[in-house]
């Protein structure tokens, strides 16, 4: 346990998202987004968890730091449902389009490029460089749209070990991620054992709950129902279910919060001086919500949700592993675990982790669990850097020293 007290849960140190101690390190600078095509003819087609095959398959990553001579340093970091493969530096001059993380990789810090070789990818179903709904369906030159196939956790993790063989990585130190990225890094950790030293579980479960997919069913909900999403056959005439999306967004984005950290942050504070006894955004939380869900309507695809949280609803390590149960499942794990959850997260609340540690050590497993008090949800993985940064750091050099490295 990296807490020095028998009780798991920590509290925070400073609370940051930029422009704090920890970004004045140095960041790891341009990066460039890189693709790799593969399964390119019929009898290579990657074979889903569903059935389906799919080929070929594009994959846009990123890397930062620099591969050891034994190739032993690599770390996998896995995005959430909004991420892309940028995780760090900069696309252009610095100090503009930073890396979804970028306050934790790089130079001295958590996921230390001086020490280790950082890779990050979009996943199988996404909209940012992956192949999803969006790329073109080879058969018809067309938008795949919902003629994409139903993909799942492991068949993102599939797509990313197809990119690790091809960069000539046999063995991760480490695969990290927050949320989906937390699901990922668990599904490597047991659908590949033998190629992850050490898996970090953040802010993440073993099973969705049926309240996570309850709020996935709703938002899903949201977009269907919007006229312009036509059974996902928007992209033609570029009237996109941007209604849907938004409103989809806006339900997420509740579930990322809490209420302390809204109630800080927003109140009953109104935008302007009196009411106005309409159906208006009046409130502060209400104009966040409408600006949150017209940020994600410009980068995001609607179809893409779709798949990306129905995969997450899919995610059940305990039936896909042990017949239902987990503890069964987690005796295939040969990984040290890092298990880190947040106080106010009620998207992914920390008796989940607790169960997942809890059932990690009756498979006799070597892990560690701490639980971070924040009043920050389950953004928190996203903001709580200083204090998570320790624990990640610490981790990362104690399983690169018991597999032998400097």
């Amino acid at each position: 346990m990296l807490n020095p007290t028998n009780d798991p849960t920590i509290p925070t140190g400073q609370k940051r998202r930029g422009g704090s101690s920890s970004t004045e390190r140095p960041s790891v600078g341009v990066v460039e987004t890189r693709t790799f095509t593969f399964a390119q003819r019929e009898e290579e087609a990657l074979d889903l968890d569903s059935g389906a095959r799919l080929g070929p398959i594009t994959v846009a990553y990123e890397t930062c730091g620099r591969l050891d001579a034994r190739r032993s340093n690599a770390i996998l970091i896995c995005h959430a449902l909004s991420g892309t493969a940028h995780v760090a530096g900069y696309h252009e001059e610095p100090g503009r389009n930073p890396g979804w993380w970028d306050d934790a990789v790089g130079p001295g810090k958590a996921f230390d490029t001086d020490k280790y070789f950082v890779i990050c990818a979009n996943v199988l179903g996404g909209c940012a460089g992956t192949t999803g709904p969006t790329s073109l369906d080879p058969r018809t030159g067309q938008p795949f749209g919902l003629a994409f196939p139903v993909v799942t956790v492991g068949d993102m993790v599939k797509v990313e070990r197809a990119l690790l063989d091809h960069l000539g990585i046999e063995t991760l130190l480490g695969v990290a991620g927050g949320s989906l990225g937390g699901m990922q890094a668990l599904e490597w950790a047991l659908r590949y054992p033998e190629r992850v030293r050490g898996a970090l579980v953040i802010a993440s479960t073993a099973r969705m709950s049926a309240q996570a997919i309850a709020f996935n069913a709703v938002g899903r909900n949201s977009i269907i129902s919007d006229t312009n999403w036509r059974r996902g056959r928007y992209y033609e005439d570029g009237d996109i279910p941007a209604q849907g999306l938004s409103v989809a967004r806006m339900i997420g984005h509740i579930t990322y919060l809490s209420e302390e950290a809204m109630h800080a942050k927003f109140g009953r504070r109104l935008k302007r001086n009196g009411l106005a006894f309409d159906f208006t955004s009046e409130f502060q939380v209400e104009s966040y919500l409408d600006h949150q869900g017209t940020k994600f309507v410009e980068r995001f695809d609607a179809n893409a949700y779709l798949y990306m949280t129905k995969a997450m609803d899919y995610f059940d390590a305990a039936e896909a592993y042990g017949e239902g149960d987990l503890v069964r499942a987690l005796t295939r794990i040969r990984a040290r675990m890092l298990v880190l959850s947040f106080s106010s997260d009620w998207l992914f609340p920390p008796y989940q982790s607790q169960e997942l540690t809890d059932a990690l050590l009756r498979a006799r497993k070597d892990v560690t669990y701490v639980n971070v008090e924040t009043p920050c949800g389950h953004d928190a993985f996203l903001l709580e850097i200083e204090t998570e940064g320790r624990i990640i750091g610490a981790f990362l050099e104690a399983t690169h020293r018991a597999s032998g490295g400097d």
